[in-house]
């Protein structure tokens, strides 16, 4: 599959209706504070699709003790003998909060099942158990949104060859992003075996085209707010109190302190 670029949007465009969107985030936060929600927000997709850039988008303006992220490392040898949905459970979000998983249970499905990381019988099983997990989630008043970034093949190569030169993103590439390139079908097939088994009533996929970043970021955070019925939460009236009149406080002189060295004068 080959993307085009040339429908990129505006710089402009974007960053207006970004900031129209992201006020819009605040208002769904305070909501979720108020009425104890519970949100989950899955993102997946290839390396390279777009979610970390997205996420950053979403929390931006927010509240970090409302809405966090969880990006899990790799399971330690004791997380490798629990059931394989515990270490997640843990990042759930109570009453109140907002928790986007930077990748989610759905490792199973994808880099686990193509890299071999898992058996096939642990494979199978997952794909049997995730709907009746999310199921259970749904049920019990979570709202569960899930996230699939889909990138093209030619857009994947151009941001990672962006990668291997920009020092500010190198970070973000690895032997196994490298490797996902020559498993590309194999991890369609996965997907494709993924989607089936788990785009269900209660917590069906959503697809986001990701091959322009800007469109991809408005588009799904644009198809969050209207997934959910939240409702704009007033701020408690707050007043600014009248400062109290000097009573004799003394700054101690400057020079009693080291102060953090003016770089900014020498630009």
């Amino acid at each position: 599959m080959a993307g085009s670029r040339a429908t990129k949007l505006p710089r402009e465009t974007y960053e207006k209706e970004l900031l129209r969107l992201q006020t819009e985030l605040v208002k769904l936060q305070e909501w979720v504070r108020a009425e104890g929600v519970r949100l989950i927000v899955v993102f997946e997709g290839r390396d390279a699709a777009g979610k970390g850039g997205t996420i950053r988008r979403v929390t931006e303006h927010l509240n970090p003790r409302v809405a966090r992220i969880a990006a899990l490392p790799k399971p330690t040898e004791r997380e490798r003998t629990q059931w394989y949905f515990q270490r997640y459970v843990e990042h759930l979000p109570a009453g109140g909060e907002i928790v986007l998983f930077d990748r989610s249970w759905y490792n199973r499905a994808g880099v686990e099942r193509v890299m071999g990381f898992c058996t096939e019988e642990e494979h199978r099983r997952f794909l049997r158990h995730c709907p009746t997990f999310e199921r259970m989630l749904v049920e019990d008043g979570f709202l569960l949104r899930k996230y699939w970034f889909s990138v093209s093949d030619v857009e994947q190569q151009r941001r990672f060859r962006r990668r291997l030169t920009d020092p500010l993103k190198r970070w973000k590439l690895s032997s196994m992003d490298l490797e996902s390139i020559t498993r590309w079908e194999a991890y369609s097939r996965a997907k494709d075996e993924m989607m089936e088994a788990t785009d269900i009533p209660e917590s069906p996929w959503y697809v986001v085209e990701s091959d322009d970043k800007r469109r991809a970021r408005l588009n799904m955070i644009a198809h969050l707010l209207d997934s959910v019925s939240y409702r704009d939460v007033p701020p408690p009236a707050l007043e600014l109190p009248e400062r109290p009149p000097p009573s004799g406080y003394t700054r101690p002189p400057r020079e009693h302190q080291t102060w953090v060295p003016d770089h900014a004068a020498r630009l």
